[in-house]
Formats: structure tokens, C-alpha cells, sequence
């Protein structure tokens, strides 16, 4: 069980980890033929853009900022937090 719990950590934190690295690559790399780039944009788009039509939805103006990394990894780290407590009620 230990195991798992630790493996879903591990999971939540390279996730956080690639939507950080997207962030910051996206002030470097404005080339979406980069490679490194389209890596990781194709790793973290399905988990961002559903964040982002959210916001646009609900109509909020965030004028040229993005919040849907910090929803994202602020949803991630919930969904991780009531797996591993399912997991210790097993």
C-alpha cells in the first residue's frame, strides 16, 4: 500500500513539476516546433485545457494571464489528496 501511496506522490509532483517547467518555457520558447516544448505541452494540454474552458465559461476576463496552471495544480493536488486517503481506508 505504501507503495501506491508514494507512486500517486510521486505522480502529483511530476505533474506540478512539467506544469512549472511549461510556465517558464512559454516566457523562453515562443517556437511550438521546439521539441522539449511539444513534449511537454502535449503532457500538460489535457490536463490545462479543461481549466481553461472552465474560466472562459464562466466568463471570467484574466486579460493576457493564464490561472488554468494554478487551478490545474491546485486540482491535481485535491484528487491526489482524496486518493491516498481512500487508500489508507482500505
Amino acid at each position: 500500500m505504501w507503495v501506491l501511496y508514494e507512486s500517486i506522490n510521486r505522480f502529483v509532483y511530476l505533474i506540478q513539476i512539467l506544469i512549472l517547467v511549461r510556465i517558464a518555457l512559454s516566457f523562453i520558447i515562443r517556437d511550438m516546433s521546439n521539441p522539449l516544448f511539444r513534449v511537454i505541452y502535449q503532457i500538460t494540454e489535457p490536463i490545462l485545457a479543461p481549466f481553461r474552458n472552465l474560466i472562459a465559461r464562466l466568463g471570467i476576463n484574466t486579460g493576457m494571464f493564464d490561472f488554468s496552471p494554478i487551478l490545474a495544480m491546485f486540482a491535481v493536488q485535491i484528487i491526489a489528496g482524496i486518493i491516498t486517503n481512500l487508500l489508507r481506508l482500505m
